[in-house]
This record gives structure tokens, sequence and C-alpha cells, in this order.
């Protein structure tokens, strides 16, 4: 009687050190998805039509910041494609890239993903397949170099700006004219030179990616 108790007792005790062990690592793959120190983590919180941010490394990335006085010179919108986070965003040409990777790109990885507040409210599952709708009409486009208003090209804040405006019938960031930009640096000097030569629209209306992060209608998600 002794020994099957001794047994029965053995028994429990590896089962239970069994199943706490099924938890720790359930546990442990929970943190790696959700952990904010992973920056290709697919984060549970997200929601579409987040907004994402990052420091471009491209040629002109440096001569955004300047300008606008912003850290960050590069944005895109947030989509969900067959169960996959896609980042819609203005590059050459306009495409939606897998969230990992669009993070790759970024200087250091480093990203900021922001929400409008009465996303929840708002943002039903109709408009933001409105928003998408206007999304997929931009697709293939090229990338403008000068930054221009219409639909001909596009660049990346204003498809942001232009997917929440048409799609949701909401305005993030204010528009502004080229001349209320700082021009002034020998780096946005030699930009400006190369895309317009001595005609520079100094009215032209532009959104810029500062203007988008700096929207207080929206608020802060993450921060990598």
């Amino acid at each position: 009687m002794k020994h099957v108790f001794t047994s029965a007792k053995v028994a429990f005790v590896l089962a239970l050190c069994a199943l706490m062990s099924c938890q720790e690592e359930k546990d442990k793959a929970s943190k790696e998805i959700v952990s904010p120190t992973n920056p290709k983590a697919v984060v549970d919180s997200l929601m579409e039509g987040d907004i994402l941010f990052q420091i471009s490394t491209s040629g002109q990335g440096k001569a955004i910041q300047l300008a606008t006085h912003s850290q960050y010179s590069h944005c895109g919108i947030l989509f969900k494609e067959k169960n996959k986070w896609m980042v819609f965003e203005g590059v050459q040409p306009v495409k939606s890239t897998p969230l990992a990777k669009w993070i790759d790109r970024g200087e250091n990885n480093h990203y900021v993903i922001k929400r409008y507040k009465k996303a929840m409210e708002l943002l039903t599952p109709e408009v933001k397949s409105n928003m998408k709708t206007e999304a997929k009409k931009f697709i293939g486009k090229n990338y403008d170099l000068t930054f221009e208003w219409s639909d001909d090209r596009i660049y990346c804040s204003e498809l942001v700006y232009k997917i929440y405006n048409r799609g949701a019938g909401i305005s993030i960031g204010t528009l502004q004219e080229l001349q209320d930009f700082d021009l002034s640096h020998p780096i946005v000097l030699q930009k400006l030179k190369e895309r317009y030569g001595n005609k520079i629209p100094l009215h032209e209306t532009v959104i810029s990616p500062g203007a988008i992060f700096n929207d207080t209608s929206l608020i802060e998600v993450l921060n990598e």
C-alpha cells in the first residue's frame, strides 16, 4: 500500500512539473510575440489604420529631416492582407510591404507606431474597408520626387493623408506649402536644385511625415 501511494505521488509530481514546464514555454512564447524589445514582433494590439514612422536610409531622408525639423522621414499605414500585417507605403513604386521587412529597412530598425485616438469608435470595419480600397488605388504608382499634390505620383505622407481623408473622412496632419519648411540647409538646397532647378514651387501643397507624427489626434502605440 505504501509503495502504491509513493508511486502515485511521484507520478503527480512529474505531471505537475511537466505542466509547469509547458506553461513556462507558453509564457516565453507569449513574451517573444508581444515584447516591445522585439522589433520584428507582430504585436497583438496592432490595429488596421495604425500609422508607422521610421528614419529613412534613402538619399533624401536627411534633407526631409532638416527641412521639416522632424526625426522621422518616412511613414506608412498598416493593414492586414491574408492575415498578414502589411505596410502600405509611398516608395518606388507605391506598394504594400510585410511589416518585418518594413522595420528592417529603417535606420537601426527603429520605428514608432501611432493610432487615431477615436479609432475604436470611428474606424469601423466598413470605414477600414473604404480605407483599404483607397490605398489599393495607389498601388504601382511612381514615387513623387517633386512632392506634387496630384494623384499622378505619390510620396509617403501624401499616401497616408489621402487614405485617411478619402477613406475615413479624417484629416491627419496639417497641410503646408513648400515655402513653410526650412529650406536653408545646404543638404536641403542641394536636393531642391536636383529636383526643381531654379524653379522651386514654393506654394505647392505638401504634407510631411513630421506633420502627421505631431498631430495631437494620434496616440503612441509602440516606440522601438
